[in-house]
């Protein structure tokens, strides 16, 4: 039992009359949890058109993961803003359009699905990193980003004041500086040298 006859993927077979091992697959099956049978799930379109609604509801938990899922597979080129100017684009990759743009800012919710699923221009597909329903919490969160560039006064809620400083103990930090490594912007508080203790800092 230890050794038992197998065949290597794609090597010839002289056991089927068309002489490969592969067999190929039987007309009619689906694979198992690949029914796929929710066409606008999958696909972001209803008939030849993009559709524009969430095919599930939006919660807090489902923003959070869209924002994860974000920051990790689309800020390097979109930026964590969504402006377009990610890391890699700084290092000269082609810059994408800034999602606040009208254009984009009217694009019916599918678009952005199906582009994650089937790439366009420079963009490639993200059908195998990120799953239908990924994608699906990472474009409720690009419409997060377009709100925030673009919220009005008048959509904070009666009663809420809109906070002019981070709250307490919360630290915004300078923009990181691509360009120079030694620039004040490029430097994180903590790394800065501080002055020692009895004594003045030197000018």
């Amino acid at each position: 039992m230890e050794e038992q006859p197998y065949q290597r993927p794609l090597v010839e077979s002289d056991f089927y009359t068309d002489h490969r091992s592969a067999r190929p697959i039987i007309a009619g099956t689906v694979a198992r949890g690949h029914l796929d049978a929710d066409t606008y799930f999958y696909t972001g379109r209803i008939g030849s058109n993009h559709g524009d609604y969430m095919p599930f509801p939006v919660t807090a938990e489902v923003m959070a993961r869209g924002q994860q899922r974000f920051n990790i597979y689309c800020s390097p080129c979109h930026s964590e803003v969504g402006d377009g100017n990610g890391m890699i684009v700084q290092r000269g990759f082609k810059r994408p359009p800034s999602y606040h743009i009208e254009r984009l800012r009217q694009a019916p919710i599918g678009y952005f699905f199906d582009v994650m699923t089937n790439g366009y221009g420079a963009m490639s597909d993200y059908a195998e990193q990120v799953q239908p329903a990924d994608r699906w919490a990472i474009a409720a969160y690009i419409r997060a980003l377009q709100l925030s560039q673009h919220a009005a006064v008048a959509d904070v809620p009666a009663g809420e004041q809109i906070a002019s400083t981070p709250p307490p103990g919360v630290f915004i930090g300078p923009a990181y500086d691509t360009q120079g490594a030694s620039t004040a912007a490029s430097t994180s508080p903590q790394s800065q040298s501080a002055p020692a203790a009895g004594g003045a800092q030197k000018q």
